[in-house]
């Protein structure tokens, strides 16, 4: 059983959703998670009616991290928020994962400074898993780093490809470069150079650039980005999503073509993917829409528990690992 250490006070509706996303998770899956809700207490206890099940524990935690402090400073004056207590117990093997809906720059800072990085890797990224007709596509980055250098780049790379080998089971996923054209030399200086590190990596399944256009064409699996666009991208692709929804609802009459609506606002909720998971710190840290509905958060906790069973983290480390060929020939583009 997978023992998930769950922020109940992040969230637009913390802790109210939160608690129910819990209690749905331990009942669709009653053999599979035990969930820890880290908070104050007496907020957390008054959303349930009745007795608390087994399979969900309060672990206090008296400071919550608000959404426009500054993360790196909030981390250091609330050693007792909700955040860094959850990380806490991943970090001392209290439990297996740390899921959040609360400051996206906190987790990430708080991710960084409690479970350190994996050896190897620079910096984390987010993979955000965007809904396609076919298979999903993950994009890395979608909001972790606004300015990022080729070879980190190169980086997102693979730590994409080992989750989409891990937990969609592909066994050599296609990578494409988010850029303005197909043809190897568009875009900035930084855009060419990443190109050109993508092709000669043996270890990767190089595609080549991917256009806005051909994203929910399925031509690839992993979409890479730095963070500034990947984040962009993620805030068009859900208000898109939701606004076809609404123009198809508005002229739909009569009952015959709701079972299909609801099938297709299915496959576009971000909603039904649940959390995005925090690539390269060295633990699971699932990172959630601060709007998260129970739904999501349950999917979350989900995300979380195939992270675990798939060995990813210890995946990440053995291919980016000072010992992996992908760590020696990143130690020789750092020297160029």
């Amino acid at each position: 059983m997978h023992r998930i250490a769950l922020d109940a006070m992040g969230g637009d509706g913390a802790p109210r959703v939160i608690v129910e996303g819990a209690l749905s998770a331990v009942r669709e899956w009653p053999d599979r998670f035990h969930v820890s809700l880290i908070g104050v207490p007496g907020k957390i206890e008054a959303e349930f009616e009745g007795r608390i099940p087994d399979r969900i524990d309060i672990v206090p935690a008296s400071q919550i991290v608000e959404a426009h402090e500054s993360p790196v400073r909030s981390i250091r004056r609330k050693p007792d928020s909700s955040i860094v207590v959850g990380l806490g117990l991943v970090r001392g093997g209290d439990a297996d994962a740390f899921i959040s809906a609360g400051s996206t720059g906190a987790v990430m800072a708080a991710s960084r400074l409690i479970l350190g990085m994996i050896p190897g890797v620079d910096r984390p990224t987010v993979g955000t898993v965007f809904p396609t007709p076919g298979s999903p596509v993950l994009v890395v980055d979608s909001g972790a780093n606004v300015d990022t250098r080729p070879a980190q780049l190169l980086q997102f790379a693979h730590l994409g490809s080992v989750y989409m080998h891990d937990l969609m089971g592909l066994e050599a996923p296609r990578i494409g470069l988010l850029n303005v054209g197909e043809e190897p030399g568009k875009g900035g200086d930084r855009a060419v150079a990443t190109y050109r590190l993508l092709q000669e990596d043996e270890d990767l399944h190089f595609v080549g650039n991917v256009e806005g256009d051909r994203i929910v064409e399925g031509v690839c699996d992993v979409l890479v980005c730095d963070g500034f666009v990947g984040n962009v991208l993620l805030k068009f692709y859900e208000s898109i999503a939701g606004f076809v929804i609404r123009v198809l609802e508005s002229e739909i009459d009569g009952e015959s073509g709701r079972p299909g609506l609801e099938e297709l606002h299915r496959a576009a909720d971000y909603q039904e993917h649940g959390g995005a998971p925090l690539l390269g710190v060295n633990g699971v840290s699932v990172i959630c829409h601060g709007a998260s509905s129970s739904r999501a958060i349950k999917n979350a906790i989900r995300v979380a528990g195939t992270c675990v069973e798939s060995g990813m983290v210890e995946d990440l480390g053995s291919v980016l690992g000072p010992s992996s060929r992908t760590a020696r020939v990143w130690r020789r583009i750092r020297r160029r």
